[in-house]
């Protein structure tokens, strides 16, 4: 090994001092919420007209916030990814959003979502956030029905609803089986409206390169334009990031390709800690991998879960077609392993069991690695018309991505890497550790803990966006004493500068390999040694080979010439380049975390059953990582996650 990657394995230091999540003192649970809001400093409207944000993001949680921090009287620039926010990633959630509203009378309410969230993420998480999540969920419901949000309804028109994975009862809203496009569309709604007053000015093509930091506080971000690949610099008096998670750190993912870290590390970088990078959820309803030279991977909606039964032959190597393979012979695992959730048992155990059964031979179809979601019985129970109506376009995706017909033939499905939970550390108030930067929806790690319950994304990108940092960002500014900044202050050139710099150093390698053929490398080393099982040896391994490609990275990429004009690979270099950093940082925190907790199941800590085994006395903690250098090794600040409101139990579904 060589010296500098010596020190970058070198064990972590650990900060002595604590992280303030700054939630209110003496409250109770329920009251924190309305006690927080009422204690947030207010400033009149002539004020907040001349108060600049800049929102990072227009998907979900992006457009909901751009708009409403417009609508408080904020002047706002709103970065987009893609070529309209129509666009976003938040457009391919499926299954629905989660609300206690009990419209079905099975015994929901904000006491059980809140309990049920708490479990579902392994105890690792703030209780002060998940109940405020809880507490919003009925508010948004009504928001998006006011916007127009085309929710499934029952016969008499009230408004219907499913289950999803880790509860009992069912809270989920949906509109077949495209529910974040539809929401998606309300909020883009609201922002056009805004638009349209002038309150928001919307940039398209913009990827964030770098964050302006001016006396430790966030004042702007340095941004390409994708098209012309002109730099420019976007000063402001706050900055909120809602750039998504970073599956796409697997190569392999249901994200979309154009998803990636690079906003949420050059905050890192700046100086916002890290969160629980290792928290990262496989979703065990997608479509297997069916080649080497696969982009991305197909979500099939875990709504389907309701309906179908999963299983696999109960011996391995059986290669006879699935309807030739009697009942007696087929392994419903799930009902066997989870009798009381069954099929509807939580992602983290849903996928687990998947790959371990693929793992004993019992895997079907071209690569073994895959089970069948089976929608026979539901076909016998309720006929082909009322499931088509039910997951019509799921159905058609399959039938388009696969050549079969769902409703006859079993659906095969397998694991994939799908949704961070870790992400930017922030507080009560969704403010990271730089003052003024403001971390939103999926970039920060607040709500999920260690394994988040289906068609809770929605609802927290929603809560965020629409109900908390509003408030919150408008009170840090009605604080804060402004302070005139210009783009040719020395903070926002020497941003530009090392944005040009990092640039240049993409271009002067000249190497062999494309930054393709290293992220496929980058995903295929954290699939098995980082992916849904971990162990100690394995991760030290995985921390090592990641390292050392990362310094071929730099030694032999190729990136073609063209930094001032369209130029798609220079920007895949610089996403690899990140996903890469993170990587390393992901594998770091699993090691330090030394126990079994959700979606990070460590093979030496686990029950003689073979589930995961949390050490509630030393690891009931939020880690948080702190950029020091490129070649030395991060800083840890560990804050203590305090219940007491639930006991922590042992997270059974049996």
């Amino acid at each position: 090994m060589s010296p500098s990657l010596a020190r970058a394995a070198a064990a972590a230091p650990v900060l002595s001092a604590a992280l303030d999540p700054r939630i209110p003192l003496g409250k109770p649970l329920p009251s924190l919420w309305s006690s927080r809001k009422r204690d947030l400093p207010l400033s009149t409207r002539a004020r907040r007209r001349a108060e600049h944000v800049v929102v990072i993001g227009s998907g979900l949680a992006g457009a909901a916030v751009a708009a409403s921090l417009s609508e408080l009287g904020h002047r706002v620039t709103c970065l987009c990814f893609q070529d309209s926010p129509r666009r976003a990633h938040s457009v391919a959630a499926q299954g629905g959003i989660n609300a206690c509203k009990n419209y079905q009378n099975d015994g929901d309410s904000v006491e059980r979502l809140f309990l049920d969230t708490l479990k579902g993420g392994d105890y690792r998480s703030r209780e002060a956030n998940v109940y405020r999540l809880a507490e919003l969920s009925v508010d948004i419901i009504d928001q998006c029905v006011a916007q127009g949000v085309p929710f499934a309804r029952e016969y008499a028109g009230h408004l219907a609803n499913r289950s999803f994975g880790g509860a009992l009862v069912a809270r989920t809203f949906y509109a077949r089986g495209i529910t974040g496009q539809q929401l998606l569309l309300g909020a883009y709604q609201a922002l056009s409206k805004q638009v349209a007053a002038g309150g928001v000015r919307l940039l398209p093509r913009r990827e964030m390169l770098d964050l302006i930091v001016h006396d430790g506080r966030a004042r702007g971000v340095i941004a390409r334009d994708l098209v012309t690949g002109e730099l420019e610099a976007h000063v402001a008096d706050a900055v909120v990031l809602a750039s998504g998670g970073y599956a796409n750190v697997f190569q392999l993912s249901t994200n979309a390709q154009g998803s990636n870290a690079t906003a949420v590390m050059r905050a890192y970088q700046r100086g916002a800690a890290f969160a629980n990078p290792c928290f990262v959820q496989f979703h065990p309803t997608c479509l297997p991998p069916s080649g080497e030279h696969q982009g991305k991977l197909l979500l099939m909606s875990e709504a389907l879960r309701n309906d179908g039964r999963i299983w696999v032959p109960s011996l391995a190597g059986d290669a006879r077609r699935p309807d030739a393979i009697g009942e007696a012979e087929r392994d419903y695992y799930l009902e066997r392993l989870y009798p009381r959730y069954g099929n509807l048992a939580p992602r983290d155990m849903a996928s687990r069991a998947a790959k371990a059964r693929c793992d004993e031979g019992r895997g079907v179809g071209p690569l073994g690695r895959g089970v069948y979601l089976d929608l026979r019985d539901a076909v016998r129970r309720e006929g082909e018309a009322v499931l088509e109506e039910r997951y019509g376009n799921l159905l058609e995706m399959y039938r388009r991505a696969v050549g079969q017909e769902p409703l006859q033939v079993p659906m095969l499905i397998y694991p994939a890497a799908h949704y961070s939970m870790g992400g930017l550390w922030v507080d009560y108030d969704l403010m990271s550790t730089l003052p003024g930067l403001f971390v939103i929806g999926e970039a920060n790690f607040s709500d999920h803990g260690a394994n988040r319950l289906g068609a809770s994304a929605l609802l927290q990108g929603l809560a965020d966006g629409y109900f908390i940092a509003p408030l919150t960002l408008s009170g840090y500014l009605a604080s804060s004493e402004r302070v005139a900044l210009t783009a040719q202050a020395s903070s926002v050139q020497g941003a530009l500068r090392e944005v040009e710099r990092r640039t240049r150093r993409l271009l002067a390698v000249r190497g062999r390999q494309s930054a393709l053929q290293f992220h496929v490398r980058l995903g295929e080393l954290l699939w098995s040694g980082c992916g849904l099982s971990r162990n100690a040896a394995g991760l030290t391994r995985t921390l090592q080979l990641v390292q050392e490609l990362n310094l071929e990275f730099w030694r032999d990429v190729n990136v073609p010439d063209g930094a001032s004009e369209l130029n798609q690979e220079l920007e895949r270099a610089g996403r690899v380049a990140d996903f890469l950093t993170l990587g390393e940082l992901m594998c770091r925190d699993a090691i330090e975390r030394r126990e079994s907790a959700g979606c990070h199941f460590r093979e030496e800590y686990q029950t003689p059953s073979g589930e995961g085994r949390r050490d509630d006395a030393q690891q009931a903690h939020v880690a948080a990582w702190f950029f020091t250098a490129d070649d030395a090794p991060p800083r840890v600040a560990r804050e203590p996650l305090v219940f007491n409101h639930v006991v922590p139990t042992e997270r059974n579904y049996r």
